[in-house]
């Protein structure tokens, strides 16, 4: 019962994933104390993309850049391995996006996003530090009634560096039922809107998060085994206050519960060598967004 509320949550609350579709420029920062817990997790991220008209009319490719660096901070002392060698990753992504209109209003979404993932330990790259992501969408807007309109996106997403490496459902709808009020229903993300001004809005929000990277040269566990990936990966909600500053520049910011959290140190064959102990339930994130 601990973890199917939480899930039951998730896709019955609703989260706006447009966002990630149509940020230009992006800085987000995510904190998690080490309160309850043997680590403290700090992620910086930037990402920019910019899109390049094509002849064909309603085309687009999008070229871009998405860097985060991943800090932990652990508490104690005893733990069986070297911090050092899991105190800080690096997670680069290049983004190739194209875009085009379909029959009957549908639109076609593909992000393609080779990259790397590798604690800061590492001296040079290797080919286990090479992953992979990619998205592909097929968007529908419904403006028959122009007081409530609504758009439904459904598709396919995988990453090698997030919490959940593998593929997951990219569905979200989203419908403004109300002058004030507005949902999005999906997954990975489901918020619930209310528009309290036009530059103010509030949201109650839930999501899955996380990251996932390459250890390079393996990290001693437990004495005799070697964790050659690091796994975090949690689901939460909270609330989430907008300012928009223009139509196109907005900042979010967010404080969340913690659902379910878990931090794991794996093999090469993806078998759990270390669960890291993490009961923290506080989550905070500032992301300041340029957007199309």
């Amino acid at each position: 019962m601990r973890f199917k509320l939480p899930l039951f949550f998730l896709f019955i609350v609703s989260f706006t994933t447009q966002a990630q579709l149509s940020d230009l420029a992006r800085l987000d920062f995510t904190f998690i104390p080490n309160k309850g817990s043997d680590v403290e997790y700090t992620r910086s991220r930037f990402l920019v993309n910019y899109p390049v008209k094509l002849k064909k009319e309603g085309q687009y490719l999008f070229l871009g850049v998405d860097y985060s660096n991943v800090h932990l901070r652990f508490k104690d002392d005893e733990l069986p391995f070297d911090r050092d060698l899991l105190n800080d990753f690096k997670l680069l992504d290049f983004t190739i996006g194209f875009t085009k209109p379909l029959k009957n209003g549908w639109r076609l979404g593909v992000r393609l996003q080779p990259g790397i993932s590798t604690n800061d330990e590492a001296k040079h790259l290797s080919s286990e530090d090479l992953v992979f992501s990619g998205d592909v969408v097929f968007i529908k807007k419904f403006e028959n009634n122009i007081d409530k309109p609504s758009r439904l996106i459904v598709g396919l997403s995988y990453s090698q560096n997030r919490g959940y490496v593998f593929p997951l459902p990219f569905i979200s709808y989203y419908k403004k039922f109300r002058p004030d009020w507005s949902f999005n229903i999906g997954v990975p993300k489901s918020n619930l809107q209310y528009h309290l001004a036009e530059k103010h809005r509030f949201k109650l929000y839930t999501q899955l998060d996380g990251f996932t990277s390459n250890i390079q040269n393996g990290a001693l566990v437990n004495g005799n085994e070697y964790a050659e990936i690091i796994n975090m990966s949690l689901i939460n909600g909270g609330l989430q206050y907008e300012y928009h500053f223009t139509d196109h520049l907005q900042l979010d910011l967010r404080a969340a519960y913690n659902f379910n959290l878990n931090n794991k140190l794996k093999d090469g064959s993806n078998n759990t060598l270390l669960t890291i102990d993490n009961d923290s339930r506080s989550y905070f994130r500032a992301v300041l967004r340029f957007k199309i």
